[in-house]
């Protein structure tokens, strides 16, 4: 395990912003940084971004382990990493607008934690038009392997830039949501945002 998440191993897992501003302030005593994350308030509950100077790197829902996340970006990435609130505004400013009903494609990526065939998945995936679904067996097609639908589903379960690039909008060919990273509570409330509905059950 990298110094990096050993800094905030022993930290309560519900306590994301509080492992933040420690990990910070830990990270700007011992010099410069070159990821830079905060945590970002939004509808389906507190993300945390990750930005380089390339662009969005990570996002990451409050349920996910901190810990490995900002042991991979040490690991892949750089292990300069410093809490700057500051630096994610355009993330910041995406989300408002995403949720607010206003899509905004123009944000940059850093895909430094993606593989050459996640990113085909991806990039398959980040053309399907909001509010619409696809099965993971038309996006592995769309990717260049029809046969790799479980691939496919591996694929965006390791998406680090989720709601961006939007894994969301895949389900299983029976219609169902079937996985998503952050709970399939969350993945219904995305859909149900693009849809222009709210479910309540």
């Amino acid at each position: 395990m990298s110094n990096v998440a050993g800094r905030i191993r022993n930290l309560p897992s519900d306590d994301h912003t509080g492992a933040l501003n420690r990990f910070g302030r830990r990270a700007i005593e011992e010099g410069s940084a070159r990821v830079a994350y905060s945590a970002v308030e939004s509808p389906i509950g507190d993300l945390t971004a990750l930005v380089t100077p390339q662009g969005l790197l990570a996002l990451a829902f409050e349920t996910d382990d901190l810990d490995r996340i900002m042991d991979s970006v040490a690991a892949k990435v750089s292990p300069r990493i410093v809490r700057a609130p500051s630096a994610i505004e355009r993330v910041r400013s995406w989300l408002d607008s995403y949720f607010g009903g206003r899509y905004v494609p123009e944000l940059r990526l850093d895909r430094s934690l993606i593989t050459p065939f996640q990113d085909r998945v991806l990039v398959a995936t980040a053309g399907i038009p909001p509010g619409e679904v696809r099965t993971y067996g038309q996006v592995a097609a769309l990717a260049g392997n029809p046969k790799a639908a479980r691939a496919t589903g591996r694929a965006l379960g390791a998406n680090p830039i989720p709601v961006v690039l939007p894994c969301h909008r895949v389900v299983a060919a029976d219609g169902s949501l079937r996985g998503y990273a952050g709970g399939l509570d969350r993945k219904r409330l995305l859909l149900d945002h693009e849809r222009g509905t709210t479910t309540r059950r």
